[in-house]
């Protein structure tokens, strides 16, 4: 499993400045930790894993939203034109993000996973939160920096696609 000190050393290669933050007390899932810095949940991200079926079969994607702005399955259906979509169960999750389920880190997501990142997390330069795979800590960094480095697409989850009208990029395979 992925963990802060592998997410320190990867930035660190890459000169991002950011700081690992000890909580001060384990949380069990992203939702926990407004409450655990004093946060506002929109400066909290968190990363959402879909098992998203199609007509090829099923595939996991991974959303990158705020905590405030959860993502909703009809909506990444819709945009994806997908025939269902269902949140992906904590073994799925563990498997396919090397991470432990809802403390998943938008960085160090493999190359073959499906990122979608709401769009309404780009083009600030205000500070953000995000799990880093371990109860007691979170990574402190600004959103900007952050979202240059996650490999995904920013996608618009307030105003989604019609199942009509699917997204013109494929799910990674």
């Amino acid at each position: 499993m992925k963990d802060a000190l592998a997410i320190h050393r990867w930035l660190l290669a890459h000169q991002v400045h950011h700081e690992i933050v000890r909580l001060p007390r384990a949380m069990t899932c992203v939702d926990e930790l407004p409450e655990l810095l004093s946060a506002s949940p929109a400066t909290c991200v968190q990363v959402t894993v879909f098992e998203v079926m199609t007509r090829i079969g099923r595939e996991p994607v991974a959303v990158v939203t705020s905590v405030d702005s959860p993502p909703r399955p009809g909506v990444i259906g819709g945009i994806l034109g997908a025939r269902r979509v269902r949140p992906a169960t904590a073994f799925t999750v563990n498997s396919v993000t090397d991470y432990a389920a809802g403390l998943i880190c938008p960085l160090l997501l493999p190359d073959g996973l499906t990122v979608l990142v709401d769009e309404r997390l780009a083009g600030t330069g205000q500070v953000v939160h995000t799990p880093t795979g371990e109860r007691h800590t979170a990574l402190r960094i600004r959103a900007d920096h952050l979202l240059t480095l996650v490999s995904g697409k920013t996608i618009d989850l307030v105003h989604s696609r019609s199942r009509r009208e699917p997204a013109t990029f494929p799910l990674a395979g």
